[in-house]
């Protein structure tokens, strides 16, 4: 039986618009006193309509803004900071990050014209925040990107440990281990509830460390001594960009960076005291001085992004970079769930090229997560030995897995949310309390419109059934001046348009002198006859009722 929650002040709640149910996009969101606080606001990626860029509708907490306290980051993903430039105008809260993150975020709100009016507070590493009636403290884990932290959120109803994306990393290389400590600290304290990253439950053992990536960097491009080596990673894998670097540098290449992500986040890295040992990585400009056997690429593009520098690559049509037989190919990544059709035709445009192709399918850590295996999870749960397990950042079935590992492992209750649920966490336990108003938007152009909204609706209309647009002239006694002129696109082929076009002409024309003549002055009236014989014609020729526009003149 589910209550509003209007009516209750003083208890502790969880409300996931984004990442729950899906991997990315998240937009997480606590309670307390009436008063909220905002975790994360990221995009996920799209495929098709136009569209690339997705992300949580935040409506139900913009009607509520003047009670958001603050949006806190976690770290510097897309799928974590990607909407701020697209979003904070609706919000008009502060921001709160850690040194690198907030770089980036600050790069991003100055593209969006934005960087005067949203304020960017940074925090310390492990530092404490007090934005009452939450307390703040910034915990260090490990991940695939400089500064990623978890969050201790205290509040008189009791703590939460949110624990962003993380892994556990000995040797991570760049940055700190995670503190075991502090969180065995926190557990002896009492943690009401741990929301936690489920991307990698079905995953045995541990994630896996940087540092034995970054041997078998080494091994692999000593061992290649001929032709250009290109190596395709996460541009915001630091570690990784530093490891590629030393390879390089080991083997008597020059390291290049190629992609403007890549360019990007060496800029903040350096900026932040990261990459510290390293020479200044050349650029592609630089590459046409380079011996073929002396070169080594660090790019963009492990996830086959059509505009990317790889993908330009593989279509042999970048401006500045021709591969050819004899050159490597490395994919130091893994597929994201929903890339895999992206990345195997941009594969196959690579072999065409001649190139040798070699993925972390054909050698064992030429890549590791930066998330949590099933081993890491279980030592998370006993550090922190939390009363209530929320599994966020994953499917369904991610999900509903680390609930049923935390309560083998011994944690008492655990509740898997989808977005808007708003979940009520207390010691009794946790409760659903109500569905609340979520959603998603879509980046078309420089628009922020809905996902599944009338523009998105038409847009897919028309990619399924084409569309035709007929013209119909009457002169001034109302009678037809000539035949309709009538246009599609993607309804048919060229070598039927003819006689298609012929059969539409002698439907509408049949379909107007069936209508009474007095019907024929009223536009709206005419223009549905015309549209309905048009789509019932095409539907009987190709099974198709292809959007249908109308315009009469007279």
């Amino acid at each position: 039986m589910t209550t509003s929650a209007s009516n209750i002040k003083k208890d502790l709640f969880f409300l996931p618009l984004g990442g729950a149910g899906e991997i990315g996009m998240n937009l997480n969101l606590y309670r307390y006193d009436d008063q909220w606080l905002m975790v994360d606001l990221g995009v996920t990626f799209g495929h098709e309509l136009g569209v690339e860029v997705i992300m949580p509708d935040p409506s139900y907490i913009v009607e509520r803004r003047d009670k958001l306290k603050a949006l806190i980051l976690t770290h510097a993903h897309e799928d974590h900071i990607g909407a701020v430039p697209y979003l904070w105008e609706r919000l008009q809260c502060p921001i709160y990050a850690t040194p690198f993150t907030a770089t980036l975020v600050r790069e991003k709100l100055k593209e969006a014209g934005l960087l005067g009016q949203a304020k960017v507070y940074e925090i310390k590493i492990g530092s404490q925040l007090s934005l009452p009636p939450f307390d703040l403290q910034f915990l260090t884990l490990t991940h695939s990107i400089p500064e990623p932290n978890a969050l201790a959120i205290r509040t008189p109803a009791g703590v939460v440990v949110h624990t962003g994306d993380w892994k556990l990393d000995p040797d991570p290389l760049i940055g700190d281990a995670a503190d075991e400590a502090i969180f065995k600290d926190l557990g002896d304290k009492g943690v009401l509830a741990l929301v936690c990253d489920s991307t990698n439950v079905f995953v045995e053992g541990n994630a896996g460390s940087e540092a034995t990536v970054r041997q078998r960097l080494i091994d692999f491009v000593s061992r290649q001594k001929e032709g250009r080596i290109v190596i395709a990673c996460f541009a915001s894998n630091v570690a990784r960009l530093e490891s590629c670097a030393i390879a390089a540098q080991q083997a008597g290449r020059q390291p290049v960076l190629v992609g403007r992500s890549m360019i990007r986040m060496n800029q903040a890295a350096r900026a932040n005291g990261y990459l510290k040992g390293l020479p200044t990585f050349l650029q592609e400009e630089d590459i046409a001085g380079l011996k073929r056997e002396e070169t080594l690429i660090i790019c963009t593009g492990s996830q086959g992004e059509p505009r990317s520098a790889l993908a330009r690559m593989a279509a042999a049509n970048h401006p500045r970079l021709k591969l050819s037989e004899g050159d490597t190919v490395l994919f130091s990544s893994r597929i994201i769930p929903g890339n895999e059709e992206e990345i195997r035709g941009m594969q196959e445009e690579l072999v065409d090229l001649g190139l040798t192709v070699i993925d972390a399918e054909q050698i064992e850590h030429i890549h590791v997560s930066g998330h949590p295996g099933r081993e890491d999870l279980k030592k998370m749960y006993q550090w922190v030995r939390p009363q209530i397990l929320v599994p966020v950042h994953g499917t369904l079935a991610h999900m509903r897995e680390q609930a049923k590992l935390g309560k083998s492992c011994g944690i008492p209750q655990a509740i898997v949310p989808k977005n808007g649920t708003l979940i009520k966490l207390s010691e009794e336990g946790p409760t659903l309390v109500e569905t609340v108003k979520n959603g998603r938007l879509a980046l078309d152009g420089s628009q922020v419109v809905p996902l599944f909204g009338p523009q998105m609706r038409d847009r897919a209309r028309l990619m399924t059934s084409g569309i035709l647009f007929v013209t119909i002239a009457f002169d001034k006694r109302g009678h037809l001046r000539e035949e309709p002129q009538i246009t599609q696109m993607g309804v048919f082929e060229s070598q039927s348009e003819s006689e298609m076009i012929e059969n539409l002409q002698d439907s509408v024309t049949e379909a107007i002198a069936n209508t009474p003549h007095e019907q024929w002055s009223d536009d709206s009236t005419m223009k549905e006859i015309v549209r309905v014989a048009c789509r019932r014609c095409v539907n009987a020729e190709r099974s198709k009722k292809p959007t249908t526009i109308v315009h009469i003149t007279r």
